[in-house]
């Protein structure tokens, strides 16, 4: 196998450069694809539904067609709903049926023309099968709709005992990257072409010159950010460490593109954020249509979504009777389809692809923002849209060749994001090494630094929580904002504790392939940590100011282990809605006024693993408002660098 060696020069020309994660991309795609094939085969049910990769057993409810004219099916999670599950709009799942309790996953990953298993994945282990897959619509909790094939066997489904639903291995994500780079790839003399060009050189972004305008409810990095961003005739990046108020700056700039351009188009790497900043759009009173369905399923976030808008148009009813009135010819005798049913089916799909036509016209007409995640802007609904801008958030989280699918359709890209928190999942070691990981953002970045705008006062911690992080990932720039900076919990409280493990006598234990490590001893003294401080707090200031806190873990194993046991002890019953446990990519995006992490490694190598990875850990300590408990193995995490000068630093406040 060849290995790449990533570099910082771009020596090669884009195209060649383009090629190089073209095949970067292929790896991480096999590498994946033979990770879930691996997984299918040998990994048990109940492992799988512990990770929420896996609903076991479902209730199947009514079966119907959506607004959008494609069947769906209602399934509800029946057991293990205290389980955080990783279903959510757009991810491919499959049924399966089990004939036995044997607890063993179906085998298998390939789907013929009609949505079935392929002819080499129908076998069964010990009397498992696959039945047929389908697409994640929406989730609400316990409750999801899925998508599937007209000729779906949904009887089947809702009659049978043993039936459950998983997730499937995400094909059409890669087929949509790879097409994306290949029309890059083949560009010539047109505007995409000139991105590609100028995103691999060090050639200057180029922009337009005028007074920058006043935004006093705004600071001056966040100002000035606003500025470039209408000031960029190429790109721009908005580079907003943790509390700065990156998506505040990112709708103030939207905003005012908008009374530049009629529309403009709003993508992000995750549906939460997407979701996220439309709901903020939508509060300024900007008109949003989100293309794909929210995570958070209430009212107000289905009233912008497209398939709500086009239900809800006056129109749709008329065109449900004509769809109603095809599906029922359709279903006739078919030995009486002479001409006569022949002309009356054409007549009745040109009348319903009129109506279709002008309710989606009237929908995008109106629209200023239209908002989808990278990948769905590849959806058919946008077929030959063009947009003067596309601005992305998240874009330091996104692979290069997702941000292609969305920049093909722009003249000009706004990034978001922050490169020294969370980075794209890369599985492939190779790939990762050859570069795969680093991001367009991450790119431009080092390419042409003038493009770029740090925002500078952040928001969110106790001045000595931010301090670490502002030293060590941003030269010392960020700095926290005067209201702010002393805030705290109890008086002549150090913001910052790292409890070491050691005296717990606390080992790592590896539970499973894939599935990571625990220390047992470690979670238990999380919790007395936990019950301590709540304690030294105060049972009744905690409800009545609804102090929260979040419990961070870099390791899922951990993170089920510990939500186990709050969740069984009586201390915490009466906290249950203000204790949150996630790890730490959960946690992206969000903070709490007390954060616990536990760290989990303690061995006589000092291995840490993934851990190394800073960024990761950049987040954790960041999502702290009053403060921060640091719960890890001193001897094994000091060996390394960073967490050496964390720990001093910690240390020093005491």
């Amino acid at each position: 196998m060849t290995i790449f060696v990533a570099v910082d020069n771009y020596s090669s020309s884009p195209v060649q450069y383009l090629r190089q994660q073209r095949l970067l991309l292929e790896m991480e795609y096999n590498c994946e694809k033979e990770e879930f094939r691996r997984q299918a085969e040998a990994a048990g049910l109940q492992r799988k539904v512990k990770r929420g990769d896996a609903w076991m057993p479902v209730s199947v409810g009514k079966s119907y067609y959506n607004s959008l004219n494609q069947l769906a099916v209602e399934v509800l999670r029946t057991q293990d709903k205290e389980i955080e599950h990783n279903f959510e709009f757009g991810r491919p799942v499959v049924f399966f049926e089990t004939k036995d309790d044997s607890c063993q996953p179906p085998r298998g990953e390939g789907t013929d023309r009609q949505g079935k298993p392929s002819s080499s994945t129908r076998g069964a282990r010990q009397g498992a099968s696959f039945l047929f897959t389908g697409t994640v619509s929406y989730v609400d909790g316990d409750r999801m709709v899925v998508t599937v094939p007209d000729n779906a066997p949904i009887t089947r489904l809702q009659t049978a005992e043993n039936v459950g639903v998983q997730l499937f291995f995400d094909e059409t994500t890669y087929r949509l990257m790879f097409e994306a780079l290949d029309r890059v790839i083949g560009a010539k003399g047109n505007r995409l072409a000139y991105l590609r060009d100028l995103f691999a050189s060090r050639q200057k972004a180029e922009t337009f010159s005028f007074s920058p305008i006043s935004f006093p409810w705004l600071n001056p990095t966040q100002e000035q950010a606003v500025n470039n961003v209408l000031r960029a005739k190429d790109v721009a990046i908005v580079h907003g460490p943790p509390g700065t108020g990156k998506t505040t700056t990112l709708v103030e700039a939207i905003y005012e593109t908008l009374r530049r351009e009629n529309q403009v188009l709003v993508c992000a790497q995750s549906n939460m954020a997407v979701d996220w900043i439309s709901e903020r759009l939508v509060d300024r009173g900007v008109n949003v249509l989100r293309i794909g369905n929210p995570v958070k399923v209430n009212d107000k976030m289905l009233s912008f979504t497209y398939e709500r808008r086009f239900a809800d148009h006056p129109d749709y009813p008329q065109l449900w009777s004509i769809r109603q009135a095809i599906r029922k010819l359709r279903q006739g005798d078919k030995r009486r389809r002479d001409e006569g049913y022949h002309q009356k089916l054409d007549r009745l799909k040109s009348r319903a692809t009129e109506l279709e036509i002008r309710i989606n016209a009237q929908l995008f007409g109106e629209a200023r923002v239209i908002a989808s995640t990278l990948t769905g802007s590849a959806n058919r609904l946008l077929m030959g849209q063009k947009f003067g801008t596309l601005f992305i958030d998240e874009a330091a989280q996104a692979l290069e060749a997702a941000c292609w699918i969305a920049i093909r359709r722009a003249s000009r890209v706004i990034l978001a994001g922050d490169h020294c928190q969370l980075p794209p999942t890369v599985k492939s070691v190779a790939a990762l090494r050859g570069g795969l990981g680093v991001t367009l953002m991450e790119r431009i970045v080092r390419q042409k630094p003038e493009a770029v705008t740090l925002l500078k006062t952040q928001y969110r911690m106790n001045e000595q929580i931010m301090r670490f992080s502002s030293d060590w990932f941003y030269g010392g720039m960020v700095e926290a904002a005067p209201q702010i900076k002393y805030r705290g919990i109890l008086d002549l409280d150090n913001p910052m504790t790292w409890i070491d493990t050691a005296e717990v006598e606390g080992k790592e234990e590896f539970v499973g392939e894939s599935f990571g490590r625990i220390n047992r001893a470690e979670a238990q003294l999380t919790l007395d940590t936990l019950e301590k401080y709540f304690t030294k707090i105060g049972k009744q200031r905690i409800l009545d100011e609804r102090i929260d806190v979040g419990v961070i873990s870099p390791y899922r194993a951990q993170v089920q282990l510990l939500r186990r046991m709050i969740r069984k002890k009586e201390f915490f019953k009466p906290f249950r809605g203000l204790v949150s446990v996630n790890t730490v990519d959960g946690f992206q995006g969000q903070e709490r006024d007390i954060i616990v992490i536990s760290l989990v490694r303690a061995n006589a190598d000092g291995q840490i693993g993934f851990l190394s990875d800073l960024r990761r850990m950049n987040v954790a300590i960041t999502r702290a408002r009053m403060k921060l408990i640091i719960l890890g193995d001193v001897q094994t995490m000091t060996r390394h660098p960073f967490y050496r000068k964390l720990y001093e630093y910690v240390s020093s406040m005491s």
